[in-house]
């Protein structure tokens, strides 16, 4: 980044694809996750000039999310004409909001399209990232002993790729198969079965309708019940796609103007939460519609504020529910035996299968355990008390790292590529000053970090989210350290140019 020689390009030539993936190469910038953040980084250093850039991915494919959850009926909860780089139109979506496997194939397509695949190194999962102050790099180390230094790392590592299991007693004992959404088992055959789903969020109510025709019962254990409302979904035309390809800025049209759209969802959720009731109404009304059961729809009615929790899009969840083969069981689970779940009220309950669509570690990732800044310490050790970041991007204590989906850049309304593209600007601009400016060091200054997040705090008081819910957007104390609490637009302009002035620099 600067005039050193370990990134004076000038000099320094270009690795061969061997040499630039061999263990104990030294490089400009390390990437970690191969999903949309890390694509992403990668395609915009590329496209900047930045060629020695390496990505580590712990799975032997590119995807993320989309790789990892191939569950029934997985489809994306964003329209697909925002659901993607805006310098990576695809003009053949199938539907209006994709299949995971299709996005899972763009992603793919877009590694191919960018001549990424000569720097991803895979199945390199990243087991310790440490912060060499007195050679002002970052040393890094993979589960199979490669190991790397570089100048500056950028975590795109996602907080919904670790995958979390309750700890519920007993279930380690269950003699049948038992598995995470995130994980699932297609040599499973669930023809037949009695099936448990715990959990009833994103991933559930595409479940639940996804395997309700071929189980022979169907259990789906729910703590709260989610606010659902119509998925307005519809297969694209060929005659739209054959517009697309002829006309590409018609589709950029067609994206801003779903994503303008959505920008004013902010305002309820953000700004005039008592504009929520005509959502509500309409969750509600497509509840009386698709269930006629008044003691199933009276425990599928919310008891909290809608958008406190992710709103969820569906219609087919609920006539799934109210099939003959289902059950919902509102009660506690007290915990699991060999081939039952015992609920707190003292019904035993006979399953062959348990399905764990129980969510992921967000507030706690495990990524956190494994980087080290400047004083030794882990980034979950500097969070003890609250995750924190500047811009969900900078951490102070952790020079030159940079994190994509950081810290209180969750979305609850619109597309999080529109957030991450945002902060691959800032990001880039960080590595443009410390090349003009010879600088090798650069780290966020504690009082910036605090001030912004003192802001950030303030504003989520008041928004729908600190409404008095238990959500996973909180941590373990109460504290919401995973939304954005406004417009992306605002995300987008704080983000537009890089503000050296809010870091120490060497």
């Amino acid at each position: 980044m600067g005039t050193g020689s370990k990134s004076n390009t000038t000099t320094t030539p270009t690795p061969t694809h061997g040499d630039r993936l061999a263990s104990g190469s030294h490089h400009r910038v390390v990437i970690i996750g191969a999903g949309f953040a890390g694509l992403g980084m990668a395609i915009q250093c590329q496209q900047q000039g930045i060629s020695d850039w390496v990505l580590l991915e712990k799975a032997d494919d590119v995807g993320g999310t989309w790789r990892d959850n191939h569950y029934p009926n997985c489809q994306c909860d964003v329209p697909s004409n925002l659901y993607s780089f805006s310098f990576a139109l695809k003009p053949d979506w199938s539907r209006s909001f994709g299949w995971a496997e299709e996005i899972h194939q763009y992603l793919q397509q877009c590694t191919q399209d960018f001549g990424l695949n000569p720097g991803i190194r895979f199945d390199s999962e990243v087991t310790a990232a440490q912060w060499d102050d007195a050679g002002s790099c970052w040393r890094i180390t993979t589960a199979d002993g490669w190991h790397c230094t570089a100048d500056v790392m950028v975590s795109g590592h996602g907080p919904l790729s670790a995958p979390a299991v309750p700890d519920i007693a007993g279930l380690d004992e269950f003699s049948g198969p038992v598995f995470h959404s995130a994980h699932w088992d297609h040599s499973v055959d669930l023809e037949g079965k009695k099936v448990a789903v715990i959990g009833t969020g994103a991933s559930s109510v595409q479940i639940v309708p996804g395997i309700q025709p071929e189980v022979d019962e169907l259990l789906v254990f729910q703590r709260s019940a989610p606010w659902v409302v119509p998925r307005p979904d519809r297969p694209v035309s060929e005659r739209r796609k054959a517009i697309y390809r002829r006309f590409p800025a018609l589709q950029r049209l067609v994206r801003q103007a779903i994503y303008w759209s959505r920008e004013l969802l902010v305002v309820p959720m953000a700004y005039r939460p008592s504009l929520l009731g005509a959502g509500e109404a309409q969750a509600r009304a497509h509840l009386a519609r698709q269930v006629r059961d008044p003691e199933l729809r009276a425990k599928l009615e919310p008891d909290y504020s809608m958008g406190c929790k992710r709103v969820l899009l569906s219609n087919d969840y609920y006539p799934a529910l109210a099939a003959d083969n289902t059950s919902l069981v509102d009660e506690r689970i007290d915990k699991v035996g060999t081939g039952s779940i015992l609920t707190a009220d003292g019904v035993e309950h006979e399953v062959d299968v348990i399905v764990l669509a129980t969510g992921f570690h967000v507030t706690d990732h495990p990524m956190a355990d494994r980087v080290r800044g400047r004083d030794g310490r882990t980034l979950n050790e500097h969070w003890s008390e609250s995750q924190s970041a500047y811009l969900g991007t900078s951490v102070t204590g952790f020079p030159n790292m940079f994190m994509i989906i950081g810290p209180n850049t969750g979305l609850g309304h619109t597309s999080m590529i529109v957030m991450m593209e945002a902060q691959f600007a800032y990001i880039l601009g960080a590595f443009d000053h410390m090349r003009r400016t010879g600088t090798e060091v650069i780290e966020v200054r504690p009082q910036v970090q605090r001030s912004f997040n003192e802001e950030l705090q303030q504003k989520l008081d008041g928004t729908v989210w600190a409404s008095g819910c238990a959500s996973w957007y909180l941590d373990d104390d109460g504290r919401n350290t995973t939304l954005w609490p406004d417009f992306t637009f605002r995300f987008r302009r704080r983000l537009a140019r890089f503000d050296p002035g809010s870091y120490t620099q060497r």
